[in-house]
Protein backbone atom coordinates (compact mmCIF):
# COMPACT_ATOMS: atom_id res chain seq x y z
CA UNK A 1 0.00 0.00 0.00
CA UNK A 2 1.86 3.37 -1.34
CA UNK A 3 0.17 5.74 1.29
CA UNK A 4 1.13 3.28 4.33
CA UNK A 5 4.30 3.78 6.17
CA UNK A 6 7.31 1.57 5.78
CA UNK A 7 7.86 -1.84 7.43
CA UNK A 8 10.75 -2.43 9.98
CA UNK A 9 12.65 -5.39 9.32
CA UNK A 10 14.98 -6.41 12.25
CA UNK A 11 18.32 -8.17 10.73
CA UNK A 12 18.29 -11.39 13.34
CA UNK A 13 21.43 -13.02 13.88
CA UNK A 14 23.97 -11.34 11.84
CA UNK A 15 26.20 -14.73 12.11
CA UNK A 16 23.09 -16.42 10.30
CA UNK A 17 21.23 -16.20 6.80
CA UNK A 18 19.47 -12.84 8.04
CA UNK A 19 21.48 -10.34 5.93
CA UNK A 20 21.61 -12.19 2.98
CA UNK A 21 18.34 -12.51 2.60
CA UNK A 22 17.55 -9.23 3.83
CA UNK A 23 19.62 -8.05 0.84
CA UNK A 24 18.32 -10.39 -1.76
CA UNK A 25 14.51 -9.73 -0.48
CA UNK A 26 15.16 -6.03 -1.42
CA UNK A 27 16.79 -6.83 -4.59
CA UNK A 28 13.86 -8.11 -5.43
CA UNK A 29 11.48 -5.82 -4.01
CA UNK A 30 13.18 -2.73 -4.51
CA UNK A 31 11.11 -1.29 -7.48
CA UNK A 32 7.75 -3.23 -6.69
CA UNK A 33 7.62 -3.17 -3.15
CA UNK A 34 6.32 -2.99 0.05
CA UNK A 35 9.21 -0.91 1.19
CA UNK A 36 10.89 -1.49 4.07
CA UNK A 37 13.88 -0.36 7.09
CA UNK A 38 16.30 -2.56 8.27
CA UNK A 39 16.71 -2.41 11.87
CA UNK A 40 20.12 -3.45 12.57
CA UNK A 41 24.02 -3.29 12.31
CA UNK A 42 25.11 -1.53 8.71
CA UNK A 43 28.42 -2.95 8.05
CA UNK A 44 26.76 -6.31 8.63
CA UNK A 45 24.49 -6.02 5.87
CA UNK A 46 27.04 -4.74 3.25
CA UNK A 47 28.68 -7.63 4.08
CA UNK A 48 25.92 -9.95 3.39
CA UNK A 49 25.99 -11.94 -0.51
CA UNK A 50 26.03 -9.41 -3.33
CA UNK A 51 25.86 -6.42 -1.30
CA UNK A 52 28.50 -3.34 -0.65
CA UNK A 53 28.42 0.08 1.35
CA UNK A 54 27.26 1.78 -2.02
CA UNK A 55 24.21 -0.46 -1.39
CA UNK A 56 23.57 0.62 1.93
CA UNK A 57 21.83 3.38 2.95
CA UNK A 58 22.24 4.61 6.11
CA UNK A 59 18.62 6.62 7.29
CA UNK A 60 17.76 8.07 10.42
CA UNK A 61 13.62 7.83 9.93
CA UNK A 62 10.84 5.76 8.28
CA UNK A 63 10.16 8.65 5.57
CA UNK A 64 13.93 8.89 4.64
CA UNK A 65 14.03 5.12 4.14
CA UNK A 66 10.75 5.04 1.78
CA UNK A 67 12.74 8.15 -0.20
CA UNK A 68 15.63 6.19 -1.10
CA UNK A 69 14.35 2.61 -0.98
CA UNK A 70 14.13 1.88 -4.72
CA UNK A 71 17.86 3.17 -5.02
CA UNK A 72 19.96 1.51 -1.72
CA UNK A 73 18.98 -0.52 0.93
CA UNK A 74 17.94 1.75 4.25
CA UNK A 75 19.21 0.93 7.35
CA UNK A 76 18.78 2.30 10.77
CA UNK A 77 22.05 1.73 12.01
CA UNK A 78 22.45 0.53 15.46
CA UNK A 79 25.92 -0.88 15.16
CA UNK A 80 27.48 -4.29 16.93
CA UNK A 81 30.37 -3.74 19.61
CA UNK A 82 32.22 -6.21 17.69
CA UNK A 83 32.32 -7.58 13.86
CA UNK A 84 31.06 -11.45 13.56
CA UNK A 85 31.68 -14.13 11.72
CA UNK A 86 29.38 -15.68 9.46
CA UNK A 87 28.05 -19.28 10.64
CA UNK A 88 30.09 -18.43 13.94
CA UNK A 89 26.79 -17.30 16.62
CA UNK A 90 28.12 -15.21 19.16
CA UNK A 91 26.79 -14.30 22.72
CA UNK A 92 28.51 -10.87 22.15
CA UNK A 93 25.95 -9.76 19.34
CA UNK A 94 22.87 -10.73 21.97
CA UNK A 95 22.61 -7.09 23.41
CA UNK A 96 22.80 -5.41 19.66
CA UNK A 97 19.91 -8.26 18.49
CA UNK A 98 17.37 -7.35 21.28
CA UNK A 99 18.18 -3.60 20.91
CA UNK A 100 16.89 -4.07 17.30
CA UNK A 101 13.77 -5.77 18.30
CA UNK A 102 12.62 -3.53 20.69
CA UNK A 103 13.49 -0.55 18.53
CA UNK A 104 11.45 -2.22 15.41
CA UNK A 105 8.96 -3.34 17.90
CA UNK A 106 8.61 0.59 19.79
CA UNK A 107 8.24 2.21 15.89
CA UNK A 108 5.65 -0.27 15.16
CA UNK A 109 3.75 0.99 18.46
CA UNK A 110 4.44 4.57 17.54
CA UNK A 111 2.64 4.32 13.86
CA UNK A 112 5.55 4.92 12.58
CA UNK A 113 5.83 1.89 10.75
CA UNK A 114 3.13 -0.09 9.53
CA UNK A 115 4.81 -3.61 11.31
CA UNK A 116 8.03 -5.69 12.10
CA UNK A 117 9.18 -7.76 10.27
CA UNK A 118 11.69 -10.35 12.01
CA UNK A 119 14.59 -12.37 10.32
CA UNK A 120 15.41 -15.41 12.28
CA UNK A 121 17.76 -15.46 15.48
CA UNK A 122 18.92 -18.23 17.30
CA UNK A 123 17.82 -19.31 21.01
CA UNK A 124 21.44 -20.23 22.84
CA UNK A 125 23.34 -17.48 22.32
CA UNK A 126 20.53 -15.34 23.46
CA UNK A 127 20.44 -17.37 26.46
CA UNK A 128 23.98 -17.67 27.04
CA UNK A 129 23.11 -13.41 27.29
CA UNK A 130 20.30 -13.86 29.81
CA UNK A 131 17.52 -13.32 27.35
CA UNK A 132 14.81 -15.03 29.15
CA UNK A 133 11.99 -15.42 26.95
CA UNK A 134 11.75 -19.06 24.57
CA UNK A 135 11.66 -17.03 21.33
CA UNK A 136 10.72 -13.80 19.18
CA UNK A 137 7.01 -14.24 19.67
CA UNK A 138 7.10 -14.45 23.82
CA UNK A 139 9.51 -11.23 23.77
CA UNK A 140 6.89 -9.38 21.56
CA UNK A 141 4.39 -10.20 23.87
CA UNK A 142 6.45 -9.10 26.83
CA UNK A 143 7.11 -5.61 24.83
CA UNK A 144 3.58 -4.77 24.07
CA UNK A 145 1.83 -5.92 27.23
CA UNK A 146 1.11 -2.43 27.96
CA UNK A 147 -0.39 -1.37 24.54
CA UNK A 148 -4.02 -0.79 24.10
CA UNK A 149 -5.63 -3.72 22.36
CA UNK A 150 -9.20 -4.38 21.63
CA UNK A 151 -10.20 -8.09 21.68
CA UNK A 152 -8.48 -11.32 22.58
CA UNK A 153 -4.69 -10.96 23.31
CA UNK A 154 -1.88 -13.23 22.05
CA UNK A 155 0.67 -13.55 21.28
CA UNK A 156 -0.57 -16.76 19.42
CA UNK A 157 1.39 -18.14 16.53
CA UNK A 158 0.13 -18.79 13.13
CA UNK A 159 1.92 -20.56 10.02
CA UNK A 160 0.76 -18.88 6.54
CA UNK A 161 1.04 -20.49 3.23
CA UNK A 162 -1.38 -20.63 0.10
CA UNK A 163 -3.97 -22.67 1.38
CA UNK A 164 -3.53 -23.67 4.80
CA UNK A 165 -2.92 -21.52 7.95
CA UNK A 166 -2.32 -23.39 11.40
CA UNK A 167 -2.26 -21.65 14.71
CA UNK A 168 -0.62 -22.92 17.92
CA UNK A 169 -2.00 -23.93 21.12
CA UNK A 170 1.82 -24.84 22.59
CA UNK A 171 4.33 -23.82 21.07
CA UNK A 172 7.71 -24.80 21.84
CA UNK A 173 7.23 -27.47 24.49
CA UNK A 174 8.26 -30.99 24.94
CA UNK A 175 6.04 -33.20 23.24
CA UNK A 176 5.81 -35.40 26.58
CA UNK A 177 4.32 -32.32 28.17
CA UNK A 178 1.87 -31.11 25.86
CA UNK A 179 -1.08 -32.73 27.15
CA UNK A 180 -0.27 -31.56 30.80
CA UNK A 181 -0.34 -27.94 29.16
CA UNK A 182 -3.31 -27.50 27.51
CA UNK A 183 -6.44 -26.35 28.97
CA UNK A 184 -9.83 -25.31 27.71
CA UNK A 185 -9.26 -21.80 28.64
CA UNK A 186 -5.94 -22.04 26.55
CA UNK A 187 -7.74 -23.93 23.62
CA UNK A 188 -10.66 -21.28 23.57
CA UNK A 189 -8.15 -18.10 23.80
CA UNK A 190 -6.31 -19.54 20.35
CA UNK A 191 -9.41 -20.04 18.50
CA UNK A 192 -10.60 -16.15 20.05
CA UNK A 193 -7.61 -14.97 18.63
CA UNK A 194 -7.52 -16.77 15.45
CA UNK A 195 -10.67 -16.10 14.36
CA UNK A 196 -10.28 -12.24 15.51
CA UNK A 197 -7.54 -12.34 13.16
CA UNK A 198 -9.12 -13.82 10.55
CA UNK A 199 -11.45 -11.10 10.32
CA UNK A 200 -8.80 -8.13 11.53
CA UNK A 201 -5.87 -9.15 9.62
CA UNK A 202 -6.95 -10.95 6.84
CA UNK A 203 -10.31 -9.70 5.76
CA UNK A 204 -12.59 -13.06 6.30
CA UNK A 205 -15.67 -11.68 7.29
CA UNK A 206 -17.20 -14.98 8.66
CA UNK A 207 -13.97 -17.41 9.64
CA UNK A 208 -14.05 -21.11 10.10
CA UNK A 209 -11.54 -22.59 12.60
CA UNK A 210 -11.09 -26.51 12.70
CA UNK A 211 -9.60 -27.79 16.04
CA UNK A 212 -7.14 -30.33 15.71
CA UNK A 213 -7.68 -33.60 18.63
CA UNK A 214 -4.47 -34.38 20.26
CA UNK A 215 -4.25 -38.05 19.96
CA UNK A 216 -4.79 -40.97 16.92
CA UNK A 217 -8.62 -40.66 15.90
CA UNK A 218 -9.04 -37.26 18.22
CA UNK A 219 -9.12 -39.80 21.41
CA UNK A 220 -11.37 -41.94 20.23
CA UNK A 221 -14.51 -41.66 23.01
CA UNK A 222 -11.30 -41.41 25.13
CA UNK A 223 -9.87 -44.88 24.63
CA UNK A 224 -7.38 -43.13 23.30
CA UNK A 225 -6.56 -40.58 25.77
CA UNK A 226 -8.99 -38.64 27.85
CA UNK A 227 -7.86 -34.43 26.54
CA UNK A 228 -9.99 -34.31 23.49
CA UNK A 229 -13.28 -35.49 25.48
CA UNK A 230 -12.08 -33.61 28.81
CA UNK A 231 -10.06 -30.61 27.17
CA UNK A 232 -10.25 -30.20 23.57
CA UNK A 233 -14.18 -30.34 23.06
CA UNK A 234 -15.31 -28.50 25.62
CA UNK A 235 -13.55 -25.91 24.86
CA UNK A 236 -14.96 -26.35 20.98
CA UNK A 237 -17.89 -25.99 22.93
CA UNK A 238 -17.27 -23.11 24.53
CA UNK A 239 -16.06 -21.15 21.30
CA UNK A 240 -18.99 -22.05 19.21
CA UNK A 241 -21.23 -20.29 22.56
CA UNK A 242 -19.12 -17.50 21.77
CA UNK A 243 -20.31 -17.06 18.62
CA UNK A 244 -16.86 -18.44 16.85
CA UNK A 245 -17.80 -21.20 13.92
CA UNK A 246 -15.27 -23.82 15.39
CA UNK A 247 -15.53 -27.82 14.41
CA UNK A 248 -13.59 -31.02 16.25
CA UNK A 249 -11.74 -32.06 17.63
CA UNK A 250 -10.96 -33.50 14.56
CA UNK A 251 -8.30 -36.24 14.10
CA UNK A 252 -5.39 -34.72 12.71
CA UNK A 253 -4.70 -37.20 10.21
CA UNK A 254 -7.32 -36.31 8.05
CA UNK A 255 -7.83 -32.79 8.54
CA UNK A 256 -5.26 -31.79 5.80
CA UNK A 257 -5.76 -32.89 2.84
CA UNK A 258 -7.01 -30.56 -0.43
CA UNK A 259 -11.04 -31.43 0.25
CA UNK A 260 -10.72 -31.32 4.56
CA UNK A 261 -8.60 -27.75 3.78
CA UNK A 262 -11.37 -26.28 1.66
CA UNK A 263 -13.72 -26.53 4.55
CA UNK A 264 -12.05 -24.49 6.93
CA UNK A 265 -10.40 -20.79 7.45
CA UNK A 266 -7.25 -21.62 9.82
CA UNK A 267 -6.98 -24.97 12.09
CA UNK A 268 -6.13 -24.39 15.70
CA UNK A 269 -3.55 -27.24 16.35
CA UNK A 270 -2.54 -28.39 19.75
CA UNK A 271 1.74 -28.57 19.42
CA UNK A 272 4.31 -27.43 17.17
CA UNK A 273 4.60 -30.39 14.60
CA UNK A 274 1.12 -31.01 14.07
CA UNK A 275 1.03 -27.35 12.76
CA UNK A 276 4.01 -27.33 11.30
CA UNK A 277 4.47 -30.58 9.27
CA UNK A 278 1.15 -29.92 6.79
CA UNK A 279 2.38 -26.29 6.46
CA UNK A 280 6.18 -27.03 5.22
CA UNK A 281 4.96 -30.18 3.15
CA UNK A 282 3.02 -27.70 1.00
CA UNK A 283 5.37 -25.08 0.87
CA UNK A 284 8.65 -25.51 2.33
CA UNK A 285 10.01 -22.61 1.20
CA UNK A 286 7.45 -20.12 1.32
CA UNK A 287 5.77 -20.19 4.59
CA UNK A 288 5.38 -17.60 6.65
CA UNK A 289 5.20 -17.24 10.87
CA UNK A 290 2.44 -14.53 11.90
CA UNK A 291 2.22 -13.11 15.45
CA UNK A 292 -1.31 -12.75 15.78
CA UNK A 293 -3.12 -10.77 19.11
CA UNK A 294 -0.97 -8.30 19.30
CA UNK A 295 -1.35 -4.40 19.00
CA UNK A 296 1.49 -4.53 15.92
CA UNK A 297 1.67 -6.28 13.02
CA UNK A 298 4.47 -8.98 12.97
CA UNK A 299 5.65 -11.58 10.51
CA UNK A 300 8.70 -13.33 9.83
CA UNK A 301 10.43 -16.31 7.52
CA UNK A 302 9.63 -19.74 8.79
CA UNK A 303 12.73 -20.92 9.16
CA UNK A 304 15.91 -19.84 11.28
CA UNK A 305 19.41 -19.29 11.40
CA UNK A 306 21.13 -21.83 8.97
CA UNK A 307 24.26 -20.90 10.50
CA UNK A 308 25.56 -23.87 8.43
CA UNK A 309 25.18 -21.97 5.00
CA UNK A 310 25.42 -18.28 6.58
CA UNK A 311 27.75 -16.76 4.04
CA UNK A 312 28.05 -18.63 1.48
CA UNK A 313 25.29 -17.18 -0.73
CA UNK A 314 23.17 -20.18 -0.41
CA UNK A 315 20.31 -19.02 1.00
CA UNK A 316 16.96 -18.29 -0.57
CA UNK A 317 15.18 -15.31 0.17
CA UNK A 318 11.19 -16.51 -0.72
CA UNK A 319 9.72 -17.26 2.86
CA UNK A 320 11.46 -13.42 3.89
CA UNK A 321 9.78 -11.89 0.82
CA UNK A 322 6.48 -13.99 1.73
CA UNK A 323 6.59 -12.38 5.35
CA UNK A 324 7.35 -8.72 4.06
CA UNK A 325 4.40 -9.10 1.73
CA UNK A 326 2.34 -10.28 4.49
CA UNK A 327 2.89 -7.56 7.04
CA UNK A 328 2.25 -5.39 4.35
CA UNK A 329 -0.72 -6.86 3.69
CA UNK A 330 -1.91 -7.10 7.20
CA UNK A 331 -1.11 -3.75 7.73
CA UNK A 332 -3.51 -2.80 4.97
CA UNK A 333 -6.25 -4.61 6.36
CA UNK A 334 -6.38 -2.86 9.75
CA UNK A 335 -5.80 0.09 8.55
CA UNK A 336 -9.55 -0.02 6.97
Amino acid sequence: MPDQPPLALTLGDPAGVGPEIVVKAWNQLRHEGPAFMVVGDAQSVASASGANMRTVRRVTTPKEAVAVFSEALPVLDIPLRSPVIAGQPSATAAQAIIRWIETAVGLALSGAVSGVVTAPIAKAPLYAAGFGFPGHTEFLGELTAGAPYEGARGPIMMLAVQGLRTTLVTVHEPISKVGTLLSIDAIVNAGLVTAQALRRDFGISEPRLAVAGLNPHAGEDGTIGREDVEIIAPAVTALRAQGVNATGPTPADSLFHEAARARFDAAVCMYHDQALIPVKMLDFWGGVNVTLGLPIVRTSPDHGTAFDIAGRGLARPDSLIAAIRMADEIAAHRAL
